[in-house]
């Protein structure tokens, strides 16, 4: 078998099939969809885990006049099924619609973008504006949606009325796949017009999925669970597939076969443990699942360069606004358990599913923000149980592909709002030597954020690293060579008649080891001769600092010494 191009970014199946592309059979859902009957089916996944491509894959199979449908699923598992599942192929109108444009920074924008994507569906039909079927008042209105130039309420129930047009040229129901319906409903939150945005999108939905005679199923794709208050009030045919489901758990992601599979194609089977370190972890319904954006990414670079490290491919496909909200908001408890969870440990917490992005709001509640978390991929399940008809499930970080995501969004957001902290009160207590001042202002900053390497003592250089770099006239300097050792940290001024600055640092194993820690660190300084460089230069007076840590307390002792 030859070689095959890998489809990054490429989510049309069609293209797939026609280009040659490596293509992870996911048709079985087909069979899954004919046999389960759902009339409106929700499917929640994390963001590039294929719902594009499968909803694309729907319109293929099911869309009459789209494409050469036999061909393109030829020697797919589904052409092996008899013809109960078959004989469906090419035989229905579909409307596809995808709202991924309508990330907008205005409602203004986003609502006409909205239009232009319905009036670009209803220009792919436009072939049925030549029927007889159709009276004159509604060609007219067709029109007029086609050129974007309807009036507001044509948008609100169009896809309806698209439905019912295509019902009536070709005398059959029509099949309606929406993807990705919660970005607008996102942005429209971040955004600041998430009401107006919810009102439009309930009513075009509402329209389309509640009182249409015309559908004949519908499959609607997004990161989150609509809620039923927000969005479909009333709606009893919705049936939501999340990953908490057990049907449908193989078709979003890729499973351990499928993986390994792909390796084996393309000879890099030796890159299985990586891939599984790096890539796996999720767990849909009771299906392992890997992520198919980061695998493929993978694996094309690993057959162009097999000794090429692994990457977060994911943290540039996935919106991390919800994660920076979570630790905008966080209280000392949930900076707590994120540090747990970058640690490796697991949290309980008690889920729902039926949410709103209102419902990020800290006053809220600060659960809800875990909902989110799970729900969108940055956490999986590890355990759960039932309680009193409430659902708990032990959360953790699925792999090291969000835990470095974790870690460089925490850490960067951290050092934002370090940036713009006035630290001139610390700079003057360290360098007029008020020891006790100086703790205080470490101690503060270090609850204020989130460490995951509190037992380290490179966490800690780094730390305040970051925080004395802002200090004026001074060089900072780490981990060099000096007398007969390597000092920590050094503050050098650029005039010598300005004291310079020796910090030694050590971890404590407990709060009663501070003051001992704090005191070996001092000594450290002396006996290693850390100051010898100093004197060299010319410099005329050196503060010396012990630095004990325990996690986020620190114990500081000094000395002044005169150099000469």
């Amino acid at each position: 078998m030859g070689f095959k191009p890998l489809p990054i970014g490429v989510e049309n199946f069609q293209e797939i099939i026609e280009q040659g592309y490596y293509y992870v059979d996911k048709t079985a859902m087909i069979k899954e969809l004919l046999e389960m009957r759902g009339k409106v089916n929700l499917f929640t996944r994390p963001r590039r885990f294929g719902k594009t491509l499968n909803l694309s894959m729907l319109q293929c199979f099911f869309e009459e006049g789209y494409c050469d449908a036999r061909r393109l699923f030829q020697g797919l598992f589904i052409m092996n099924q008899d013809k109960d599942f078959t004989g469906y192929m090419s035989c229905y109108p579909v409307i596809s619609l995808s709202l991924k444009s309508l990330k907008q920074p205005s409602f203004e924008l986003s609502y006409m973008q909205l239009k232009k994507t319905i009036a670009e569906e209803f220009r792919r039909h436009d072939r049925i504006l030549d029927s007889s079927c159709l009276t004159e008042a509604e060609k007219q209105r067709y029109r007029n949606i086609c050129d974007v130039q309807g009036k507001e309420w044509d948008y609100l129930d169009a896809l309806k009325f698209l439905s019912a047009c295509l019902g009536k040229v070709k005398e059959k129901k029509t099949i309606i796949l929406i993807d990705e319906y919660d970005v607008p409903l996102e942005n429209a939150y971040f955004s600041g017009f998430y009401d107006r945005m919810t009102a439009v999108i309930r009513s075009l939905f509402e329209s389309a999925l509640k009182t249409n005679g015309y559908l004949e199923f519908a499959v609607i794709t997004g990161c989150l669970r609509i809620s039923k208050e927000s969005i479909f009030a009333g709606l009893n045919n919705l049936k939501i597939v999340s990953i908490t489901s057990p049907t449908y758990s193989e078709y979003f992601g890729f499973t351990e076969q499928e993986v390994r599979d792909m390796l084996k194609f393309y000879g890099r089977e030796r890159c299985m443990d990586t891939m599984k370190t790096w890539y796996d972890g999720y767990l849909f319904g009771k299906t392992e699942v890997y992520n198919p954006w980061s695998v493929i990414n993978y694996v094309e670079q690993v057959w162009a360069d097999p000794e090429s490290f692994p990457k977060p491919f994911w943290s540039n496909t996935s919106s991390n606004s919800i994660i920076r909200a979570l630790v905008e908001h966080a209280d000392i408890r949930v900076k707590q358990e994120i540090e747990l969870l970058i640690q490796g440990e697991s949290i309980e917490k008690s889920v729902h599913e039926d949410i709103t992005y209102e419902d990020i709001q800290p006053e809220k509640s600060r659960e809800n923000i875990w909902n989110f978390l799970f729900f969108t991929g940055y956490l999986k399940k590890t355990d759960e149980r039932m309680e009193e008809n409430v659902h708990y499930i032990s959360m953790a970080i699925p792999n090291e592909e969000v835990r470095v995501i974790f870690k460089n969004t925490v850490l960067s957001w951290f050092e934002q709002k370090i940036s713009k902290k006035d630290l001139t009160p610390l700079y003057k207590s360290i360098l007029e030597g008020r020891c006790e001042d100086f703790e205080t202002a470490v101690s503060q900053m270090l609850r204020e954020g989130i460490s995951f390497y509190d037992t380290k003592e490179s966490f800690y250089r780094g730390f305040l690293m970051g925080l004395l770099n802002g200090l004026e006239d001074y060089y900072a300097f780490s981990n060099r060579e000096s007398g007969l050792g390597r000092y920590d940290i050094c503050l050098k001024p650029m005039e010598a008649d300005k004291p310079a600055v020796l910090m030694e640092l050590k971890v404590a194993a407990g709060y009663g080891e501070l003051e001992e820690r704090s005191s070996q660190a001092l000594q450290q300084i002396l006996e290693k001769e850390y100051e010898r460089e100093l004197v060299w230069e010319g410099y005329r007076e050196v503060l010396c600092y012990g630095i004990a840590f325990y996690k986020k307390s620190c114990r500081i002792k000094l000395e002044k010494h005169k150099l000469s």
